[in-house]
């Protein structure tokens, strides 16, 4: 007789999240988890060391207010009760789910989009949905109708894998229409023309998240927060862990927000690269979606998106090979350096030759 298992059935059933894969020992390019090439901002890196030589035997401020108020500056809202700030954005949405779904209920996710999603509903015992982008990446009009189970509502924007944007506009017309929270998950918004920040105070169900990963090259300091209505604020701080962020991380992320000059010039940097990028990926035959984030999406006509993927590992290159049953498999390649990315063409033009 099979031991009886312990956990709950929701957990039996549901698959893990599977992060982007990490290089072995030796010398790799790693373009497959849209991390920010360049190192952070030295102010960042001072701070660090800053703290380094704090309290460390004292627990953190478990608001993190420093950085609440630094954020509500540079990002002009109302004041640091429109922040809260989380272990990275994936806390931050974890936080969300179990805020508002609960088992038995829903929450909805265009397609193809953030995975993770899927994974935080399983967990809740709670159901997903989805609705599949057009040909063109954009939404229908269902992605904003309200049903009975319907408690949550996500939107990557812009989206992963394709790097696109639904317009303000639009998000607007699709949170009008429902009567849930839509969140804007804008993990790679720094580098869109446009953000979904001045809807939160248009609309109480529009939240928006963010993360320092990405733009602010701070990945391995794991840091992300939350703009929302002071209500919603307080009542998610209800659940979160005690001291969420660490000393060292909120000071990094306080000082990150006093580094907008640095941020601009390396928003220009990494824009040019991927124009580059995609002309060059265009020029050898793949068809690259216009993107507005740090990566580009792009598939090949012969198809052999797998082998390209397994030929650039060979060769010490990470990207991401994704596969979405109904719309197609590809490449997604972050933006690297200019080197990076030359080393990176240069292969896959022998690969195709």
């Amino acid at each position: 007789m099979a031991e009886k298992s312990h956990f709950r059935p929701a957990l039996a059933r549901m698959m893990p999240y599977a992060p982007g894969e990490q290089p072995p020992p030796g010398k790799y390019i790693k373009l497959n988890t849209n991390e920010n090439p360049y190192p952070p901002p030295p102010a960042v890196v001072e701070a660090i060391r800053e703290a380094a030589g704090g309290p460390l035997n004292r627990y953190p401020d478990p608001m993190a207010t420093a950085f609440r108020i630094a954020a509500a500056e540079q990002l002009n809202l109302p004041g640091p009760e429109w922040v809260l700030a989380g272990n990275g954005s994936d806390e931050i949405l974890t936080l969300l789910v179990r805020g508002f779904v609960g088992e038995g209920q829903s929450l909805r996710l265009p397609y193809p989009s953030y995975i993770l999603y899927r994974t935080l509903a399983e967990i809740q015992g709670a159901e997903w949905e989805q609705v599949a982008f057009a040909d063109d990446w954009s939404l229908p009009e269902m992605f904003g109708q309200s049903d009975d189970k319907l408690r949550l509502v996500l939107l990557p924007n812009p989206n992963s894998p394709s790097g696109t944007v639904v317009s303000p506009e639009r998000v607007a017309h699709f949170a009008d229409q429902l009567d849930c929270p839509l969140i804007v998950d804008e993990a790679y918004a720094d580098f869109a023309e446009q953000n979904c920040l001045d809807l939160v105070q248009q609309n109480e169900r529009v939240m928006v998240t963010r993360t320092l990963s990405k733009s602010y090259g701070l990945a391995g300091v794991r840091f992300g927060f939350l703009v929302a209505q002071p209500q919603v604020i307080a009542e998610l701080a209800k659940i979160k862990d005690s001291y969420n962020c660490d000393g060292l991380a909120i000071a990094a992320a306080t000082a990150a927000m006093g580094c907008g000059d640095w941020l601009e010039d390396i928003k220009g940097k990494m824009a040019a690269t991927r124009a580059r990028m995609t002309e060059r990926l265009s020029s050898l035959g793949f068809c690259v979606v216009p993107s507005q984030a740090n990566f580009v999406w792009c598939q090949h006509p012969n198809g052999k998106h797998h082998q390209l993927y397994e030929f650039l590992k060979n060769n010490q290159i990470l990207v991401r090979y994704m596969e979405f049953p109904e719309w197609g498999q590809g490449l997604r390649i972050s933006v690297g350096t200019d080197q990076q990315i030359d080393a990176c063409l240069m292969l896959i033009e022998r690969y195709l030759a």
